[in-house]
């Protein structure tokens, strides 16, 4: 049996049924884990009873203090000698199966592909209850999917799964192409809450980090290979070279420390800083200048989204779902991917033109609230909720 770790005292209203909705995610910084555990939270606030399952509580989870809801059940590990690997799956299928059976759970909603949507199935087929919708977010299609070792679960869990989002068309397309879907994926794009995510003008926060007369650059992900970290570095070096500038390299990977050596071998170590998973993100994206991006594939963008939210125009590859959150020329600029003298030219004509900097700074910020608020997203995900839940009944 599982006991619900309440983050507030009770779920729903009072003497009315409201919809009861799992949420199976990676729990870290990473974007879909924020996604997921933002969605979640707006979904609590719309209504909904939300139960979050995971290894750990989600990364963000705790800022949902005040709110009714929403719970909390952690998976539980086994080890067994027998067992040459952990079954991540298994696990979360019957954790999953217990919140369905013992909290009446409508619809699963499952971020990634594998192993959550597969988990998600599993757990349907053994309460023989409820729907799954399944959130394909990037990696659990175009890398983890792309394994050969993966690649039939990974199709199977979209085929089989009630409802399918992609969070970009460019995820969509690439899906349906990679494993010959034909099936509906309705494309519902992330969101950004604008109210945090805003620039901050007060110059002691800014003081904290860079010089007054230095061009403040910030970079943010998860450091793996497909971020191409050390071409951030690279680019960064170019326009230290022009101008006084620092760059704040925010989250950890396994590219850090390539990351690290090659700005040290390039002469710029002390204009660069590693700050590791930084938790208070929203503060240095509201105070930076330029926000780099230098990925081979992105399905989305969401830090590019969310420094857009705090007026900073983004310089980065034009590749996978970027051109669908940034806009060529307007907030921000586009390049091939590798290109780094192309974006070092880029960066430095949106840093040495005031004019430029502020009519594309205030172009970010607009596009930022009026395509990609809460308000206009999570009203699509509700309807894809009542839309899957409904199905097969009548």
């Amino acid at each position: 049996m599982t006991t619900p770790s309440p983050l507030s005292l009770s779920p729903g209203s009072s003497g009315t049924r409201s919809p009861k909705v799992a949420v199976l995610c990676h729990t870290g910084a990473g974007g879909s884990g924020v996604v997921a555990t933002e969605l979640g939270l707006e979904v609590s606030r719309a209504g909904y009873e939300v139960h979050f399952v995971g290894t750990a509580m989600p990364f963000r989870l705790t800022e949902s203090q005040g709110l009714r809801g929403p719970y909390f059940h952690q998976i539980s590990g086994f080890a067994y000698a027998l067992f040459e690997q952990p079954y991540p799956e298994l696990s979360a299928a019957n954790t999953l199966t217990e919140v369905i059976q013992e909290h009446g759970v409508d619809l699963t909603h499952a971020h990634y592909a594998i192993p959550h949507a597969s988990a998600a199935l599993h757990a349907r087929s053994i309460t023989r209850r409820g729907k799954v919708m399944t959130t394909l977010h990037g990696t659990d299609v175009t890398l983890v999917g792309a394994e050969p070792t993966f690649r039939h679960t990974t199709r199977h869990a979209i085929e089989r799964s009630d409802h399918v989002t992609a969070v970009s068309h460019s995820l969509a397309g690439e899906t349906r192409e990679m494993f010959g879907i034909e099936r509906e994926i309705e494309v519902i794009h992330n969101f950004v809450d604008s109210e945090r995510f805003h620039r901050i003008t007060d110059p002691g926060v800014r003081a904290r980090f860079a010089h007054p007369e230095e061009a403040l650059i910030v970079h943010v992900s998860n450091f793996r290979p497909i971020k191409r970290v050390e071409d951030v570095v690279q680019v960064f070096a170019r326009i230290a070279s022009e101008i006084p500038a620092r760059l704040l390299m925010i989250g950890d990977g396994p590219e850090r420390a390539r990351a690290f050596e090659l700005a040290r071998d390039l002469g710029v170590i002390g204009r660069t800083q590693f700050l590791g998973s930084f938790p208070d993100v929203q503060t240095v994206l509201g105070i930076c200048d330029l926000f780099l991006l230098t990925s081979s594939h992105e399905s989305f963008g969401l830090a590019a989204l969310e420094a857009m939210a705090c007026e900073a125009p983004v310089v980065a590859s034009n590749a996978g779902g970027i051109p669908e959150v940034v806009e060529d020329g307007v907030s921000g600029f586009l390049s091939p991917i590798g290109d780094v003298d192309g974006m070092a030219h880029h960066a430095l004509r949106i840093l040495r033109d005031s004019a430029t900097y502020q009519r594309m700074g205030r172009a970010a910020r607009e596009r930022a609230v009026t395509h990609f608020h809460p308000r206009l997203i999570v009203p699509q995900y509700l309807a894809a909720y009542a839309r899957t839940a409904s199905q097969g009944e009548g």
